[in-house]
């Protein structure tokens, strides 16, 4: 494990959960703070290696696309300053070295417990389920499409949150059903301006975003916010634009290093896919590593900075 690599943050206030990545921290009655750890999930189990300075790329990276779209759509995000940070929360000044650069201080929210999908291309499980059954996360879609198309217009595809295994796409509908008409609507609304307004601004830097998930809360007065992470690696599917060929799987920047690995395991009988994790070598972890920083730098024109 290299000095920037961390597994888990230990800081000096009350923790209210604890993710595959993340531990959110309370901090009063109007905020909170994120912190990302270097853990990695792969096939819904979390790798006992860390992967250096991912955590900071997912807070930095998210931090970048909550400040250039916060015209779309209103979020929760305050500082990932660590300066401002510790000003705010004196108590923390004695972690510097772990806040910096991976933790994020937003306005507290209340979830909506459900994940709001929005795809753009036709890949990964929606490839799947349409090859199978023609339909997307219940849907039909039109005959003939290949690997990778483009879908015009992107849909919005929701999907509970599972506390553990794997998230279920759902129906439209049934997202009504269980918020009511008029907060579905204003959920595959936001979704669909948010990613619109990505998906612009990524193709500038010579990257598609083929899918992508948002979270959303709601402030002590009602008002929708975009909260958790923000089109990172971890929550998103990009692929580099020149290399874009329907018909096929695209490469990607996020853990595809590490899924290949794991994947291989699997077919030679050397993993059942469950917990624990099989340990992962060094050059799978540098791998991954450099493609989450690659992923930042291609997004944002610049090199991560952890002090930023």
């Amino acid at each position: 494990m290299t000095p920037t690599a961390l597994l888990e943050s230990r800081l000096p206030l009350k923790r209210i959960s604890q993710g595959k990545v993340r531990e959110i921290y309370d901090v009063d009655d109007h905020t909170l703070l994120l912190v990302a750890s270097d853990r990695i999930s792969a096939f819904d189990v979390v790798m006992a290696e860390p992967i250096p300075q991912k955590g900071a790329v997912l807070t930095q990276m998210s931090a970048y696309w909550f400040r250039t779209l916060s015209g779309t759509v209103p979020n929760h995000y305050l500082t990932v300053d660590v300066d401002e940070i510790i000003r705010r929360i004196p108590v923390l000044g004695e972690h510097r070295a772990t806040i910096t650069g991976r933790a994020m201080l937003v306005r507290r929210a209340g979830p909506i417990p459900f994940e709001c999908v929005v795809r753009g291309y036709l890949a990964g499980s929606s490839w799947a389920e349409y090859r199978e059954r023609g339909t997307m996360a219940g849907e039909p879609l039109a005959e003939g499409l290949l690997e990778s198309d483009r879908l015009d217009p992107a849909l919005f595809t929701p999907a509970t949150k599972a506390a553990t295994g794997h998230d279920e796409n759902i129906t439209f509908r049934r997202l009504k059903d269980a918020l009511g008409p008029v907060l579905a609507e204003h959920l595959r609304e936001a979704s669909l301006a948010l990613y619109t307004a990505a998906r612009e601004q990524a193709v500038k830097r010579g990257i598609i975003i083929a899918d992508t998930k948002f979270e959303f809360g709601q402030d002590a007065s009602g008002r929708l916010l975009l909260i958790d992470e923000l089109l990172t690696p971890d929550s998103s599917r990009f692929w580099p634009a020149d290399q874009y060929r329907p018909g096929r799987s695209q490469p990607s920047f996020d853990k595809q290093p590490l899924r290949d690995y794991l994947s291989g395991l699997k077919r030679a009988g050397q993993w059942d896919g469950n917990a624990p994790a099989p340990a992962l070598p060094h050059e799978i972890v540098q791998a991954t590593s450099v493609r989450y920083r690659d992923a930042y730098l291609r997004i944002t024109g610049e090199p991560l900075r952890l002090g930023s």
